[in-house]
């Protein structure tokens, strides 16, 4: 893999993303997503002993364990913030926890999900345009404007119809921020700058508000 330009810093937050090679459909049915949110899961933290395909099948006390003493440790390559899983691309919000921990992670389910993809389809090769695309978040602005991106995607490519529906979009972690069941991620950071949950979707919805903006923080969210 070739040197990024831009170093991943320990500490910093990132808005990372990719798509498929030609457009081809990734993330289209329940198992893939799934499968996906296992391995963001599982591919977080620093001590995995197997791979996540071997994991999912051991025995359910065992894998409760690993857990358990997972959070006791918490050692992770990452936090994640926010993300959303697209027909053929993805969009993460996370802060890099260890030395080259985003490279890590991101090069663990990349794989996982290419060979889940792969055998599913019974094709072969990389399903990913090379290199994951990075931006370095600067500002709390920044950062706000980002997670509504991310949680907006849905919306803004005509996958979900209208506005209200985003809410029951289950393959991003707007559930997450707005029913208080984090499971992924880590809601507190974003939620801190608003009143409550309901505030933080009145920003989501503010759809003119952030059509008018758009353009002047593009810069901001893709880089």
């Amino acid at each position: 893999m070739p040197k990024r330009l831009i170093p991943l810093i320990t500490s910093q937050i990132y808005h990372i993303y990719n798509r498929s090679i030609d457009g081809i459909p990734i993330f289209s049915n329940k198992k893939t997503v799934n499968r996906t949110l296992d391995a963001i899961k599982y591919y977080k933290l620093i001590d995995t002993p197997v791979k996540l395909s071997y994991f999912l099948h051991w025995p359910a006390d065992k894998k409760n364990n690993f857990n358990k003493e997972s959070i006791t440790k918490n050692k992770n390559y990452i936090t994640l913030f926010a993300y959303c899983l697209m027909p053929n691309h993805f969009h993460l919000l996370l802060r890099q926890e260890r030395d080259n921990g985003i490279s890590k992670f991101m090069s663990n389910i990349q794989n996982s999900i290419t060979r889940y993809v792969n055998s599913a389809t019974k094709r072969k090769g990389h399903i990913f345009q090379g290199q994951f695309k990075s931006v370095l978040i600067e500002s709390n602005e920044q950062l706000l404007h980002v997670s509504r991106y991310i949680h907006l995607n849905p919306f803004n490519s005509y996958i979900v119809k209208n506005i209200e529906s985003l809410e029951k979009f289950m393959w991003s972690s707007l559930y997450e921020y707005l029913n208080g069941d984090a499971q992924l991620c880590n809601t507190k950071l974003i939620l801190s700058n608003f009143k409550d949950p309901q505030n933080y979707w009145k920003f989501i919805k503010d759809q003119s508000d952030y059509q008018r903006k758009l353009e002047s923080i593009k810069h901001l969210i893709l880089g």
